[in-house]
This record gives C-alpha cells, sequence and structure tokens, in this order.
C-alpha cells in the first residue's frame, strides 16, 4: 500500500522552532508565577505567549517558514 500523501512537514523551521521555544519558556514562567502568586507577572506571561507566536508568523513571512525562500531544509 503507497501512500499518496505527501509529508507535510512539522514545521522544523527556525520561525516554529523560535515561535516554540518563546512560548515554551512563557507557559512555564507562567505556571511559576501562578504558583508564587503573582498575578501581575502571570499576565505578563500570557502576553508573552501572544509574543511567541507573533515572531513566528513574522519569521516566517520573512521566509524562515518551512516552504521559505531562506529556510534550508535537512538531509535525513
Amino acid at each position: 500500500m503507497s501512500n499518496n500523501i505527501g509529508d507535510p512537514g512539522h514545521g522544523h523551521s527556525p520561525a516554529a522552532w523560535t515561535a516554540v521555544v518563546i512560548m515554551l519558556v512563557a507557559v512555564a514562567l507562567g505556571t511559576l508565577f501562578y504558583f508564587l502568586d503573582i498575578p501581575a507577572l502571570v499576565w505578563a506571561s500570557a502576553g508573552l505567549l501572544v509574543v511567541g507566536a507573533i515572531v513566528g508568523w513574522v519569521m516566517s513571512r520573512a521566509g524562515y517558514g518551512v516552504n521559505g525562500s531562506k529556510y534550508v531544509a535537512k538531509e535525513h
């Protein structure tokens, strides 16, 4: 049985990695600040989460996404 659906990719690009790392840090800090009961920093972490998504989108539009002009796929 052959797979007629091509590999859609899984976001292994500088844009995706940067966005995920920023958002992971935001969630970790938000969890810490929630535990420490510092509401202002919890909300700041939520803002950082949004910033991570925006950074990923901007980098993707700048050519660093999977199909971008500045992205070079690594051989497996």
